[in-house]
């Protein structure tokens, strides 16, 4: 099978290469997905996970990429709940070769069901931007319905699905970014905007939640805002930003099926929209993660040629879909 692979993080995805790699096999519980779409998040690039086993033994090369939509083709022993044939979607094991490939074995309890009507480029772009966005909301920041949320880089692809739950769900959302996100973000959702590059953060009211994914003074400053007993949620790692009488949890997401089926729902319902900003082929996947140009939204990777459904609740026209 064609996979990318990585072996040398000092050269980050310039050091990414395509290859021909024997097919995988599916373990104890797994199920062999073969690929349609995938997503890659470059920070990938920087976690111990993507070069070592468990063990703390080198994998290298290894294979990139959590993010899969596609057809299971392989049942490993004991695996139950999904079948040949069946078009699935979910977030694959950080310590193991990931979905830049044509073929990747996934443990089974790791996939939900695809529906027949969600493309796979947007199965593939609801999976980890939509459970941190659930997880970070409704998990550890326990938002409900009349709260206010503060939400950082809101026209981003994991803030801007927060912004569309957040608000759905019955909570004002305030979001923030660049100048040049204002628009994005509030077509997304978002009742307020801040300026992050021309205006203060210190002008916004109190919040009960904040999502973060920047930390450092921005978190700092963020805690100011939050009323007593609030939280500030956090994918940026650790940080010893704290709320007066409140707290501050920092998550990895996880996968979970059920959190996938409440996403995608929403998607088919039109109350959810996802982030793409470019779709190329594996081909190509590495030319498009090393172009100059900014790509506002998620990069999708399509593994292997096949009909779009859409435009769906995505806009594919005006997409690079090389």
């Amino acid at each position: 099978m064609k996979a990318i692979i990585v072996t040398d993080q000092a050269t980050g995805t310039a050091g990414m290469k395509l290859a021909e790699l024997t097919q995988p096999e599916a373990s104890l519980n797994d199920v062999i997905v073969q690929v349609y779409a995938s997503g890659f998040t470059k920070d990938e690039l920087t976690w111990p996970s993507t070069w070592t086993d468990r063990a703390g033994r080198d994998r290298s090369p290894s294979i990139p990429g959590h993010e899969v939509a596609g057809v299971v083709t392989a049942l490993g022993y004991g695996t139950t709940g999904l079948s040949v044939g069946q078009r699935v979607f979910g977030l694959t094991d950080w310590h193991r070769n990931g979905t830049l490939a044509e073929y990747v074995a996934v443990e089974a309890r790791n996939l939900a069901p695809l529906p027949g009507d969600v493309d796979f480029a947007e199965g593939a772009a609801l999976v980890m931007s939509g459970l941190t966005a659930w997880q970070g909301l409704f998990v550890h920041g326990r938002l409900r319905a009349g709260q206010t949320v503060l939400i950082h880089g809101a026209a981003g692809v994991v803030s801007s699905m927060a912004v569309q739950l957040a608000r759905a769900a019955g909570a004002y959302v305030i979001g923030t970014g660049r100048a040049n996100g204002r628009q994005a973000a509030l077509d997304f959702g978002a009742q307020e905007y801040l300026d992050l590059e021309n205006e203060k953060l210190q002008d916004i009211g109190g919040v009960d939640l904040v999502f973060d994914i920047f930390s450092g003074d921005i978190a700092q400053q963020s805690v100011k805002l939050i009323r007593s007993g609030g939280t500030l949620v956090t994918i940026a790692g650790p940080t010893d930003a704290r709320p007066d009488n409140g707290s501050t949890i920092d998550f990895v997401v996880e996968a979970d099926p059920i959190q996938l089926n409440e996403v995608v729902q929403r998607f088919r319902e039109g109350r959810l929209r996802t982030n793409i900003g470019a779709i190329a082929t594996l081909d190509d996947a590495i030319a498009t993660f090393n172009s100059t140009g900014r790509i506002n939204g998620k990069t999708i990777i399509r593994a292997r040629p096949y009909k779009l459904i859409g435009p769906g609740n995505a806009t594919f026209k005006g997409l690079n879909q090389v």
